[in-house]
C-alpha cells in the first residue's frame, strides 16, 4: 500500500471499518494488521505466500486467545521426545518435575503430544496445562491428558507454535529428544544469546546418571566454543542436571529476589525485590565491571517513564549500561542479585505479565 496515491483515502476507510467493527483500543495496531493484509494483496502476493500468512495469523489469534485468560499465571514449558515411554525414567522425571512446579503455583505448557509431553501434561494435571500441539502425518497425536481438557490449540506451522511455547513462559526443562527438541532447544539459547528474549532459566534435564546432555555440552565446548563460533561461557546460562530437586530449584529460584527488566535507551534497568546494600553494590561493580560500556552499577529510583505507566513502583532497582555484546552475562548478573544475602529466603513465582 505504500506510495499510493489513495493511501490516504484507504486509512480514513479502515478507521471507519475499525470503528464500525466496535474494536475500541489498540486501534493504530489493529490498523497495521489490515493494512499489511491489504498491502500484501497490492503486492500480487502468490496464493501460497498469502496461505502462509493468513493461516499464520488465525494460529497466533487461536493461540493468543487460549492463553490470555492465564496472563498472569507464572508458565514453564517443558520440551522432549514424542517417542518416550511412559515407564522411561526421562518420561518420569518430567512428570515429577511438571507435578513440583504446578504444586507450587505454575502451569506447565507442552507441545502436547505423547511422549515426555504427555508425561508432563500428566503431572501438572490438566488444571495446570496448556498444549501447543503441531498437525503431522505421523507420531504426533494429542497427548490423552490434554486431548482430554480444552486448554490445546494445534497448529499447521513450526515457527508458529515455536512462538507460542516459548512467548509466555518464565523457564523452561529441556528433557532428552531428537530434531524437534534439539531445534527448540537451540532456539531458545539462541535468543537467549542475541537478547531477543528477557532472561529466563533454562534446565536441561537428564534420566539419573544419564550422558545425553553432558554429550551435548561436550559438543558445544569443544566444538562450538574452541573454534570460537560462540564465545565461552555462553552455556553457562543453562543448568545441566539429572536431579528434579535441582531442576525445579533454578526454574523457581531464578525469580527468588530477580522480577523484571526495562530498557531506556542504552541504560538498563533491573527490577527486584530487595536491592544490593552498598557493600553488596561495591562488589557487584568489581564483579561486572567487563560487561559495562561505562560508569557503575547504581541503585536508582523509578524512572519518569516507569511512574506513568505505574510500571512496578513497588520494586526496587539498579541501573547499568551494559555492552552491547555482553547482555548474556546478564544471566549470571541476575542470580548474584538472587544469591544477595538480603535477598528474600523464599521464592514466590512471578506473575507473568510483570
Amino acid at each position: 500500500m505504500e506510495n499510493r496515491p489513495d493511501d490516504d483515502a484507504l486509512g480514513a476507510l479502515l478507521d471507519e471499518l475499525i470503528a464500525e467493527a466496535g474494536i475500541a483500543s489498540q486501534r493504530g495496531l489493529i490498523k497495521r494488521i489490515v493494512a499489511a493484509g491489504l498491502g500484501l494483496g497490492h503486492d500480487g502476493a502468490t496464493r501460497l505466500n498469502l496461505k502462509i500468512s493468513a493461516a499464520a495469523l488465525e494460529e497466533m489469534r487461536l493461540a493468543f486467545r487460549l492463553f490470555a485468560p492465564f496472563a498472569d499465571v507464572p508458565k514453564v514449558t517443558i520440551f522432549g521426545s514424542a517417542r518416550t515411554p511412559a515407564d522411561d525414567p526421562r518420561s518420569q522425571q518430567a512428570e515429577r518435575a511438571s507435578r513440583e512446579l504446578s504444586e507450587q503455583g505454575w502451569m506447565v505448557v507442552t507441545g502436547a503430544g505423547p511422549g515426555i509431553m504427555e508425561a508432563a501434561a500428566i503431572g501438572a494435571g490438566e488444571a495446570n496445562s496448556l498444549g501447543v500441539s503441531i498437525r503431522l502425518p505421523f507420531e504426533e497425536r494429542p497427548g490423552a491428558q490434554i486431548a482430554a481438557g480444552d486448554r490445546l490449540v494445534s497448529m499447521k506451522y513450526f515457527f508458529t507454535r515455536k512462538l507460542m511455547l516459548v512467548k509466555e513462559s518464565l523457564g523452561f526443562i529441556c528433557l532428552p529428544g531428537g530434531f524437534g527438541t534439539m531445534d527448540e532447544t537451540f532456539e531458545l539459547l539462541t535468543l537467549q544469546q542475541t537478547g531477543k528474549m528477557v532472561p529466563v532459566p533454562i534446565v536441561l534435564l537428564d534420566q539419573p546418571g544419564g550422558t545425553f546432555w553432558r554429550g551435548f555440552e561436550t559438543f558445544v565446548t569443544g566444538e562450538l566454543e574452541r573454534t570460537g563460533m560462540i564465545t565461552a561461557g555462553d552455556l553457562d546460562r543453562v543448568l545441566i542436571t539429572d536431579s528434579v530437586d535441582d531442576a525445579v530449584a533454578e526454574i523457581t529460584g531464578f525469580w527468588r529476589n530477580y522480577v523484571s527488566l526495562r530498557w531506556f535507551g542504552e541504560q538498563l534497568v533491573l527490577r527486584m525485590r530487595t536491592a544490593p546494600d552498598d557493600h553488596a553494590l561495591e562488589a557487584l561493580n568489581e564483579r561486572f565491571g567487563g560487561v559495562l560500556e561505562r560508569g557503575r552499577i547504581e541503585r536508582t529510583e523509578p524512572f519518569p517513564a516507569e511512574r506513568s505507566d505505574s510500571d512496578a513502583l513497588d520494586l526496587e532497582r539498579i541501573v547499568l549500561v551494559p555492552r552491547q555484546r555482553a547482555v548474556g552475562e546478564l544471566h549470571r548478573l541476575i542470580r548474584a542479585l538472587n544469591e544477595l544475602p538480603e535477598a528474600p529466603r523464599t521464592a514466590v513465582p512471578p506473575e507473568a505479565g510483570e
